[in-house]
């Protein structure tokens, strides 16, 4: 099993979310984040003083997928969270070692 963590733009979140429910991805966390990269944050005026805006807001999102299914969901958030912008975000994968769902205790790939 992998954890596929994506840190994408805010509008494209419901965009991103309908391409993984076409394919049948049944559930996703999403968090509200902050973060910078290359963008390196940017200048915005407020009440007529300029300051500088260092983390930019973005949205983490968290998918639980068994090994089969990786190259499929990370293809479709890849596409689907795309501007062509620099700031489009990161895909993370990560090896995930058990998954328990806490109502009926079923483990590993029958509890995601």
């Amino acid at each position: 099993m992998k954890m596929v963590c994506a840190v994408i733009k805010h509008f494209k979140l419901d965009e991103v979310r309908k391409a993984l429910t076409d394919i049948g991805v049944q559930g996703m966390t999403a968090i509200e984040v902050k973060g910078f990269g290359r963008q390196k944050g940017h200048m915005e005026v407020y009440r007529g003083v300029e300051y500088e805006v260092q983390f930019l807001p973005k949205v983490k999102i968290e998918v639980a997928v068994p090994e089969e299914r990786l190259d499929d969901v990370v293809k479709v958030i890849q596409e689907s969270a795309k501007t062509g912008e620099i700031g489009d975000g990161k895909i993370f994968v990560y090896d995930l070692q058990d998954v328990i769902r806490i109502r009926t205790g079923r483990r590993g790939e029958a509890a995601i």
